[in-house]
């Protein structure tokens, strides 16, 4: 999948934080590094090398005008669903051949993790 990310113009720290951004919706600073794994400083490079690209954009809170909330952009967000489809596309033929057993073991596998990821 980081080849496919790559070839879409995303390292894997960048497409996985625009993927927070898009599919959690705004974030601000401390969440997003939070959600990474990463410090905030690390995190602020980040998303200030993504604004210079337009991936993303700062946006005041509306409850706190002085919290800053970080959003995809709307290139950012067309960026990543496109990357998505190509993930997906990845996927498929990964397992075009496998056998009906198989893709239902791999059914079960994707629908325990989607269950357990949902529990947090």
């Amino acid at each position: 999948m980081r080849k496919v990310d790559e070839a879409n113009g995303l390292s894997g720290p960048r497409a996985s934080a625009l993927s927070v951004l898009v599919f959690r919706g705004p974030q601000s600073l401390g969440e997003l590094a939070a959600a990474e794994g990463v410090k905030p400083p690390t995190m602020s490079r980040l998303v200030k090398s993504m604004q210079a690209e337009g991936l993303v954009e700062s946006r005041a809170a509306a409850h706190d005008q002085r919290a800053v909330r970080i959003a995809a952009s709307a290139k950012g967000r067309r960026l990543m669903l496109r990357g998505r489809e190509k993930r997906l596309a990845a996927i498929r033929e990964l397992v075009r051949d496998a056998s009906a057993e198989e893709r239902k073991a791999l059914e079960t596998v994707v629908e325990l993790l989607a269950r357990s990821l949902g529990k947090r």
